[in-house]
């Protein structure tokens, strides 16, 4: 049975490199590991990959929509640490809908008899206000992960983010593991308070705090994972907030919770005590 991730946060906050890193920590850790990739711009595998790989909606295209006639060749990509990369790719934008597309992926995973072969299945998740589309990755996840920076719009999409999480557990197993507060600047005595308040608040945790280096921008440019380069290793306080959310995840039983979102109003309430 494998174990299975969804990752969500703010647009542009860092998902698709979070993710490819923990996929990454994971799979030299010993487990087998698939990334699927929930963005029709199928960035999230590249650190991986290193290249932007067919979409399970172009494999389907080719074929004209006949799941019998493809293979796992077909969609799924085997990149660093032997980690399996599928990218579901989207409807052409203005039509379709996101749900459909992770549906599709998740079908013809489990015709292909690929679904229950990983030990981890992690979904990297386009959306932070999530619409009903986007957040059917919370249909099949034992946990969902908020990727977040100490800011007040990013706080915003992760408590509607919790909303989410929260009317899903009502039909489903998802619970929250944490919040990772990404992109923490250290050099300019920038932290992580109003982060750390907001967990408290709705119940949940951090889960780690990634620096905002250099190292971590070099490696996404470099369609690589921050474990594959060199250099990286001279910097291990970039590496160790990856291995020490792997390390959570892979024991028995994670800490986990269901979120109590806050109001929106709330939330501009408690801006003032940030200041």
């Amino acid at each position: 049975m494998s174990l299975v991730l969804a990752v969500y946060g703010k647009g542009g906050i860092g998902k698709s490199t979070t993710s490819a890193n923990i996929s990454a920590s994971l799979a030299l850790k010993g487990a087998k590991v698939l990334q699927i990739g929930c963005d029709p711009k199928h960035d999230s595998t590249f650190p991986i990959t290193g290249k932007l790989q067919k979409t399970v909606i172009e494999a389907l295209e080719e074929v004209d929509f006949h799941h019998e006639e493809l293979s796992a060749d077909d969609i799924i990509e085997t990149g660093f640490a032997g980690i399996d990369c599928l990218e579901a790719g989207g409807p052409p934008a203005g039509s379709g809908c996101g749900g459909y597309v992770v549906g599709e992926s998740v079908t013809l995973l489990q015709e292909l008899g690929l679904y229950d072969k990983y030990d981890v299945i992690l979904f990297d998740v386009l959306g932070d206000v999530v619409c009903g589309g986007f957040s059917a990755p919370l249909n099949y996840a034992d946990y969902a992960i908020i990727i977040a920076t100490n800011d007040f719009d990013s706080i915003f999409a992760a408590n509607r983010l919790c909303m989410a999480i929260q009317q899903k557990s009502v039909r489903y197993k998802v619970k929250l593991a944490g919040i990772v507060a990404n992109r923490v600047d250290y050099t300019t005595g920038g932290g992580t308070n109003m982060l750390e308040q907001f967990a408290e608040k709705v119940g949940t945790r951090l889960l780690a705090k990634v620096p905002y280096h250099e190292m971590i921008r070099k490696s996404r440019f470099a369609g690589k994972t921050l474990f594959e380069l060199d250099d990286a290793k001279e910097y291990p306080e970039c590496l160790q907030p990856y291995d020490d959310i792997a390390n959570e995840l892979i024991q028995d039983e994670p800490l986990s919770s269901i979120p109590v979102p806050i109001g929106d109003r709330e939330i501009f309430k408690m801006v003032n005590g940030w200041s």
